[in-house]
């Protein structure tokens, strides 16, 4: 016998309103507003990059107005928070094309952000998906506009063309080996990992890989110049994002005799602990290790953001160029540092290892990967923030480079 309070009707209209409400949450849910997350600037000599991050991808429109030079950029669908407003205080005194932001709600869905030049532009806009720990990414790249600034640094043009999209297979700055160089000083090219938008591995004590190989980086490059014979560059000398594939073209363009990219491992477990060096494998990793290693360091270019996607010169058609003279090179480089560095810290394996690294594929340079320490291990984190740690693994690269270029001299 039913209770005299069921009323089959009652639970019927219920039921519908119970529908109707999670139909209307839902609803709610797909038509999501976007939210500001954080934003940040990088200014450098290179180019200076907005990083506007928010939980669903942004919708935009941009023009310039004259008289100031400003570019303008109005984003959809979005309201104005106090982490947006906070960009008008990112902006350095130093930073050599903007000379302000402003931001403001245009109406009631665009907020707009004025950004005002100090020089002509070429502007690069592009959207990120999310990775690592970034949200969605509205990048907006400034690069000088004038044919001089390009001239005084090779590099430049070379990121200009890379994110138009103009470096590709065919291109004669990829194919063309650099011509000889007037003198007999070895060139090396250090290359500081990760950079700007890309912190590389963040230890335990918020230490960053990309500042300390930085720090490494040049106090290498201060040996090396006391050095007869020796001559060297920096792929990068400042808090800058460089794609993986810039990386390697610059040290061609400066027609390197050796190039060692700089970094500062991290792994899962803390314990993990010691120095490594690796160089190129065409046919797979020579440790799970080592395959891992190569995974994470070459989704720099998705974490420090690149406008195009693909990159059939680093994927394919530049293991097919990869001369067996320079594989081996490259497998002796590495073992002469290697062979220093175990004076200055523990070997994390005792053989140079090898992976696909994207970093180290130019075809006619003796490239590795040095990694100086695990960021990741709390003892060895704190070795990496000491002056005296960093001079010495410096003083030990040094004494690989310079051992390797007495073998090849012989």
């Amino acid at each position: 016998m039913m209770p005299a309070s069921f009323d089959p009707t009652r639970r019927l209209l219920i039921k519908g309103i119970a529908a109707a409400c999670l139909l209307s949450v839902t609803r709610v849910g797909f038509a999501a507003t976007a939210q500001m997350a954080a934003v940040r600037v990088w200014p450098s000599s290179t180019y200076t990059r907005i990083t506007l991050e928010s939980n669903i991808p942004l919708s935009y429109k941009q023009f310039t107005l004259p008289s100031p030079n400003r570019l303008v950029i109005d984003i959809d669908d979005l309201s104005l928070n106090s982490t947006f407003r906070n960009i008008t205080s990112l902006v350095q005194p130093n930073d050599p094309y903007i000379k302000q932001l402003r931001v403001g709600q245009f109406d009631n869905k665009t907020v707009r952000l004025v950004i005002e030049l100090k020089q002509d532009v070429k502007p690069n806009l592009f959207t990120l998906s999310p990775i690592a720990e970034f949200k969605n990414r509205l990048v907006i790249d400034l690069y000088p506009a004038t044919q001089t600034a390009i001239d005084d640094d090779p590099l430049l043009a070379l990121l200009e063309d890379f994110n138009k999209g103009q470096l590709d297979d065919e291109d004669p700055v990829i194919t063309a080996i650099p011509p000889k160089k007037a003198d007999d000083k070895v060139v090396i090219v250090l290359d500081p990992g990760h950079g700007g938008e890309d912190p590389g591995a963040v230890g335990y004590y918020k230490t960053r890989e990309k500042d300390i190989v930085l720090q490494i980086a040049r106090r290498l490059r201060d040996l090396i110049r006391k050095e007869k014979g020796l001559t060297v560059h920096l792929t990068r000398n400042e808090d800058v994002f460089l794609p993986l594939r810039v990386r390697v073209e610059k040290a061609r363009a400066l027609h390197a005799d050796l190039f060692i990219s700089i970094h500062a491992d991290a792994f899962t477990k803390r314990s993990a602990k010691g120095s490594s060096v690796f160089a190129l494998s065409a046919k797979g990793a020579s440790s799970t290790a080592a395959s891992y290693l190569a995974q994470t360091q070459n989704e720099a270019d998705e974490i420090g953001g690149v406008s195009r996607s693909g990159d059939r010169y680093l994927d394919h058609t530049i293991l097919d160029l990869v001369q067996t003279t320079t594989k081996s090179n490259s497998l002796l480089l590495g073992r002469e540092i290697l062979s220093k560095m175990q004076y200055v810290n523990t070997l994390h394996k005792a053989q140079v290892e090898t992976a696909g690294f994207a970093v180290l594929k130019a075809p006619d340079v003796p490239s590795v990967l040095v990694e100086t320490a695990f960021i990741s291990n709390l003892n060895e984190e704190k070795k990496l923030k000491t002056a005296n740690f960093q001079n010495q693994i410096a003083k030990a690269m040094l004494d690989g480079i310079k051992s390797y270029v007495k073998l090849r001299k012989n």
